[in-house]
C-alpha cells in the first residue's frame, strides 16, 4: 500500500456508519470539511481546535501535510 494512504488511514476515517461515510478526523465524527471550512473563513486552527475538541492538533497537522503533499504531485 502506498505510504501516503497508509498514513491517511491513521488520521482520517471513512465509514458508510459514521456521517452517511463523509471523511472525518479518526475516532471522531468531526469531518475534514469542517477544518477547511474554517481556513477558508480565515478562522485560526486554534479556533477549530477550541470548538472541536476532539479533534488533535497532530491530527490537523497530519491532514494539512498530507493535503500538501497531495498537491505537490
Amino acid at each position: 500500500m502506498n505510504p501516503k494512504l497508509k498514513s491517511m488511514k491513521k488520521v482520517i476515517n471513512v465509514d458508510k456508519e459514521i456521517l452517511g461515510g463523509t471523511p472525518v478526523f479518526m475516532k471522531t465524527r468531526v469531518p475534514i470539511k469542517n477544518l477547511f471550512d474554517y481556513i477558508e473563513e480565515g478562522e485560526t486552527i486554534s479556533e477549530f481546535l477550541e470548538d472541536f475538541p476532539s479533534v488533535k492538533k497532530e491530527q490537523v497537522d497530519a491532514v494539512l501535510k498530507m493535503s500538501h503533499q497531495l498537491l505537490m504531485n
